[in-house]
């Protein structure tokens, strides 16, 4: 597979769309659409950057969650806490400042950081952290009048449960599933 060329297609206010041109095995031309955080202007940008961070957060035996509405698929879903790298800011003040608008707690500890992945693989080149921290403090509403999030610890029982009935994000899913332990 071979890029021969890409354009924007709408700027939107968040993200950006591209058409992907390719040669594929066959030597025939395929178009593919992305998206991207990120303005992109030579092909060697695409998946670039990382632009945010999902935080995987215990205190003690027992892991962060949020409930939060999520506007992409209309419901709210289990998450992990996360966000995007404002411009000059390090990933550890990142993971810091979005622990705190997001639930209230501080960072104890950051256990570690996994290099950038891919948040959306099928659909957008957008590059993340996953951070592991051992957080502390009481919960606050730090939120924006655009998000509702509903934060809580749970313990490996109550995640085993949640992970049988209830709607997760992929990161999350993995991250409550690994927690949670096998049965």
């Amino acid at each position: 597979m071979e890029l021969i060329k890409f354009e924007k297609v709408r700027d939107g206010k968040y993200l950006k769309n591209y058409e992907l041109t390719y040669r594929n095995k066959a030597g025939k031309e395929k178009k593919y659409e992305m998206v991207s955080r990120r303005e992109l202007t030579d092909i060697a940008d695409i998946g670039g950057r990382p632009s945010g961070v999902s935080i995987v957060a215990t205190c003690g035996d027992r892991l962060l969650l949020l409930h939060e509405f999520r506007m992409g698929v209309n419901r709210a879903v289990y998450n992990l806490c996360a966000g995007m790298i404002e411009p000059d800011e390090s990933i550890e003040e990142c993971i810091a400042r979005e622990l705190y608008e997001e639930t209230g707690l501080r960072v104890k500890e950051i256990r570690k950081i996994l290099p950038p992945s891919f948040a959306a693989v099928a659909i957008s080149d957008t590059t993340t952290y996953i951070a592991f921290a051992e957080v502390e403090g009481n919960f606050e509403d730090h939120t924006s009048e655009n998000e509702q999030i509903d934060a809580r610890f749970y313990t490996r029982q109550e995640v085993k449960k949640l992970l049988e009935t209830e709607p997760f994000s992929s990161r999350a899913q993995m991250a409550a599933y690994s927690f949670a332990g096998e049965d």
